[in-house]
């Protein structure tokens, strides 16, 4: 069976590997789509955190059933999988929050993705395609993040965004704070990514990096501020930033990840 493997920073390499086997509680499904993302180029980069190689990449997959003990699953039926491995009895677990387990390994990650023609994957974590397209599944898991930072944020209708970064993520992001029927401005340093965004949504208000921001934004909300805050970029310097743009009482929700410690003015964030 065919692999992709990060052997270090750098490198990728095919290789050749037995093919997993059947096993009670685990699925057989023949990947057919994979997304690369921040995650996949930032370990080929070598600057992903909790990473360790030689690693197969790949957690945005689309595939196909071949077998197993998932429950109301076809030979052939298409499928998209939830990539992130938990225990199910830590505290976080228990509370739900399963995201947060104490022992979290994510597909690609901590253990090997599927960048392989046959990924073996627990059972519980398949998800049917409901019609969708190969393609479409693929960009579940990257839209579900979207998804989970709009709802962690509890923003609602009339409030005011801010979403820092419109890249893939942020993109997400933003398409679900439209559905909530809020007001949505987008800071980026790039250009291109701006117009592509622009043309997406074009009743977003969009900001250049480098711009005096903060003033813009205090016109913008009377001089309240976006009531929450997304990074969605992974960059320090933007993360420690966006502390700057808060309305009183608001809400930051830090969707990126990068490497090293956040910094910001206690007081002023008191």
């Amino acid at each position: 069976m065919r692999s992709i493997v990060c052997s270090q920073p750098g490198h990728l390499k095919m290789e050749e590997i037995n093919p997993p086997q059947p096993e009670k509680g685990f699925s057989l499904v023949a990947v057919k789509r994979v997304g690369i993302c921040g995650t996949d180029l930032h370990a080929f980069e070598g600057t992903q955190p909790f990473f360790s190689y030689p690693r197969i990449l790949g957690h945005e997959i689309a595939a196909e059933f071949i077998e197993g003990d998932a429950a109301h699953f076809s030979k052939g039926d298409l499928l998209t999988i939830i990539p992130y491995l938990h225990c199910g009895q830590c505290r976080a677990c228990l509370v739900g929050k399963t995201n947060c387990c104490s022992t979290l390994r994510v597909a690609g990650v901590h253990v090997d993705g599927a960048m392989v023609d046959v990924f073996k994957i627990p059972s519980h974590l398949l998800v049917k395609g409901d019609g969708l397209s190969l393609d479409q599944l693929a960009l579940v898991e990257p839209l579900s993040i979207g998804s989970h930072a709009v709802d962690r944020s509890e923003i609602h209708e009339g409030q005011v965004a801010l979403v820092i970064g419109a890249g893939p993520i942020g993109l997400g992001v933003i398409q679900f704070l439209l559905l909530k029927k809020v007001k949505v401005y987008v800071i980026d340093a790039n250009p291109n990514r701006i117009d592509f965004c622009y043309s997406l949504f074009p009743d977003v208000h969009f900001i250049h990096a480098g711009e005096n921001t903060v003033t813009i934004l205090q016109e913008h909300t009377s001089g309240n501020m976006p009531h929450v805050v997304f990074d969605a970029t992974g960059n320090l310097k933007a993360i420690q930033q966006g502390f700057q743009y808060l309305s009183h009482a608001g809400k930051y929700v830090l969707v990126g990840l990068q490497q090293g410690d956040i910094c910001f003015s206690h007081p002023e964030f008191h």
